[in-house]
């Protein structure tokens, strides 16, 4: 627990909404590419150091640059500035239409993959495939890469990849399942991208997933892969999926569980080392030091907050009440600080994500209780299939509800959380961030030094 001075300590009351945004927005910038790069990644004559491991790059030896995912310009633009001359270039793909001079750079679909996904996942397999043996590369590696860069296997088609990605993403299915299955469908995920290549390289990663398994997160183009063709069948059985899925989905894999195709590499190529650099802890820690600054005592209670997102705000909802009710903190308050990602079964047809879905539980929970405000919002600035990075509320949110007459238990069902927060306020709206390192949930109890 933290503490700032007592001097510090005194934040207007009607502010907590304001006070969350800010705590939120300095857990984003905890892990912005370009600070995250420059103090991993150093370059001294012909000496690459990455962490405590050094590579040699011998004279007039140049430097390939690829990457995927939400932050692999950022991530790029912060490399080439200190690779410089070094760099021969490369190629990227990411979720937004960006420049970055001295690479190719192609736009991919998230988070269901589309035509560019494809294009782009052969653009970067057809230049590392052409790497020689003597080459050295470095591949930038953030979330969504399991969505905007893909090869499928043989026989299937894209819209194959698209209705297998739409179930199992509207099923409530954890990430590291999903992408059990989807690296069975593809000829880059579960290390099959690094097996086709000759060069040496290194992978710097921001992590997107909980616990941080480079197996899962963007569906380890370059890592081993553990699972298997017949636990991606169990796993469209446990979600009563394997009716639904497409039928050319289903024959591959159990074509793979019977012997008949390869699986994926269980060991990582050797001569590709992977370096973490961005993770969910190191935007709690930012957000902590926030809301130290701004006077508050604060708990980082985890950073693997999983499961559905209405659990999820029971859960929350019910220390909030503890501690506003029974332990009542000094003044102003307390903030608990909650990581990771939860997921949503989607059976409406409204607009919103599972941040979003998080909040509008947790209000119907608090309804108009005084003390307690909740943030959630994604890192990477999007929320489902809305404009927003999130939501936040408190008990003003829940009485312009009621004047409105809007029924949350409605909204909740619809999946239409957008919709809601639009009309009362709440909605937390950064744009994309060009990072991803998942979610992060703010709970603030606040005290008044009045009572």
């Amino acid at each position: 627990m933290t503490r700032a001075n007592s001097a510090n300590r005194r934040v207007k009351r009607g502010s907590m909404r304001q006070v969350a945004r800010e705590i939120f927005l300095a857990g984003v910038a905890a892990v912005r590419p370009e600070d995250l790069i420059p103090a991993r990644v150093r370059l001294n004559g012909d000496r690459l150091r990455i962490d405590d491991a050094e590579y040699r790059l011998d004279e007039g030896r140049k430097v390939h640059l690829f990457g995927s995912g939400k932050a692999a310009a950022p991530m790029a633009r912060a490399m080439i500035q200190i690779l410089g001359s070094r760099l021969v270039g490369g190629c990227i793909v990411t979720g937004t239409v960006e420049k970055v001079e001295g690479l190719e750079v192609i736009r991919g679909g998230h988070p269901i993959p589309d035509q560019s996904s494809l294009d782009g996942g052969a653009r970067l397999l057809e230049r590392l495939a052409g790497l020689e043996s003597g080459d050295f590369f470095i591949y930038l590696l953030s979330g969504g890469s399991s969505a905007l860069i893909e090869v499928p296997v043989a026989p299937l088609s894209l819209e194959d990849l698209r209705e297998t990605s739409r179930l199992l993403l509207n099923h409530d299915v954890p990430i590291h399942r999903i992408n059990a299955v989807r690296k069975h469908l593809s000829a880059l995920k579960g290390g099959r991208l690094g097996q086709a290549t000759r060069a040496r390289g290194v992978v710097l990663v921001i992590s997107d997933v909980v616990g941080d398994d480079l197996e899962t997160i963007g569906s380890g183009p370059f890592y081993g892969d553990s699972t298997t063709y017949g636990q991606s069948l169990e796993i469209l059985g446990k979600y009563n999926l394997t009716e639904k899925i497409p039928p050319q989905v289903l024959k591959v894999l159990r074509e793979g569980a019977a012997g008949d195709r390869p699986e994926t590499p269980e060991a990582p190529v050797e001569n590709i080392r992977h370096f973490l650099i961005g993770t969910n802890r190191d935007a709690l820690a930012g957000a902590a030091s926030k809301a130290a600054e701004l006077g508050f005592a604060v708990r980082l209670m985890t950073s693997r907050l999983e499961g559905e997102a209405e659990a999820a705000a029971s859960f929350i909802c019910g220390l909030g009440l503890e501690l506003a009710h029974y332990q009542r903190p000094e003044p102003p308050g307390l903030v608990l600080l909650f990581g990771g990602e939860t997921t949503v079964k989607v059976v409406g047809s409204g607009k919103g994500g599972r941040n979003q879905q998080l909040v509008l539980a947790a209000l119907a929970r608090l309804g108009a209780e005084p003390d307690l405000t909740l943030l959630s919002g994604g890192t990477d600035g999007i929320d489902g299939n809305s404009e927003a990075a999130g939501a936040v509320a408190d008990h003003t949110v829940f009485r312009a509800a009621a004047e409105k007459g809007l029924e949350i238990d409605g909204y909740l069902a619809a999946n239409d959380a957008t919709s809601f927060f639009e009309q009362v306020g709440g909605l937390v709206v950064t744009g994309s961030t060009g990072t991803n390192v998942m979610d992060i949930v703010i709970l603030i109890v606040n005290i008044r030094e009045d009572l």
